[in-house]
């Protein structure tokens, strides 16, 4: 596998707003991130998001609901084990972001820095967002990295993407209060309409765009479903100073040496 996107590749990112690089992660390091993951879920450890805390579409009602301690994310990834620095620093990762973002990289800790999940039985629908909707940097030009730690397909909830949407202007009308795209208006119907899914085996990355509106659907399967995510930006395009986006340090990718 190179380490570096290819020509094609970095125009169909600029076009699409996302790609996917096949089998870019090894197996037995997927194996060992699984491992930490499994024992933080086992542990109840660290900082966790719950379904019920979202009130998404199939999430339990209240922590207190049947299934209301199912988590969603494990937050703050990169304080629970040392293999998550060594993910994002490794060059099958940041050799890629350089392409993307420029020589100077950095990974905002306020944001993803987590791994999502999808249990069976009590995980919930996501609706259509931008990942730049909540957060607070002086460009919107961020990347996220969504690598999959085992198979995501459409019955368990893979990522559906609508490409070319991180180039495009929204009116605030398009979305509701929560700034998902309102699904019963004629231009999102028609939007929503080019979607693509995302499916994934375990190793695959999927690289997109911080404005490029994607969703996932509840986990129909038995088997749970683990992806680890971070987000990049570039140097020059600081978090806003007093937001949450400045709330907690930043991760300085090394600098590359001859």
């Amino acid at each position: 596998m190179a380490s570096s996107f290819t020509e094609q590749q970095l125009n169909d990112f600029d076009r699409d707003g996302f790609v996917v690089e096949r089998d870019l992660i090894a197996p037995e390091f997927c194996d060992r991130i699984r491992a930490v993951v499994e024992q933080h879920l086992e542990w109840q450890s660290g900082s966790i998001e719950y379904e019920a805390e979202l009130n998404y579409p199939g999430a339990p009602s209240s922590l207190d609901a049947e299934g209301g301690r199912t988590p969603r994310r494990l937050k703050q990834a990169m304080s629970r084990d040392l293999i998550f620095a060594e993910y994002v620093m490794s060059p099958e990762i940041s050799a890629r972001m350089r392409q993307l973002l420029g020589s100077e990289i950095a990974v905002p800790l306020a944001h993803h820095n987590c791994v999502m999940t999808k249990q069976p039985g009590y995980s919930s629908d996501t609706g259509w967002h931008q990942d730049i909707r909540y957060w607070s940097f002086e460009k919107p030009e961020l990347v996220s990295v969504w690598l999959a730690l085992g198979p995501e397909t459409l019955e368990n909830g893979c990522l559906q993407v609508i490409p070319g949407t991180h180039r495009q202007n929204f009116d605030r009308e398009q979305l509701d209060s929560d700034l998902f795209l309102r699904p019963g208006l004629d231009t999102n119907q028609s939007l929503i309409a080019n979607k693509q899914p995302v499916e994934l085996a375990c190793g695959d990355v999927l690289f997109f765009h911080a404005r490029t509106f994607h969703s996932a659907t509840r986990n129909h399967t038995t088997v749970p479903k683990y992806s680890v995510v971070f987000t990049f930006r570039g140097d020059g395009n600081r978090p806003v100073p007093g937001t949450r986006s400045a709330s907690l340090p930043e991760l300085l990718l090394p600098p590359l040496t001859d």
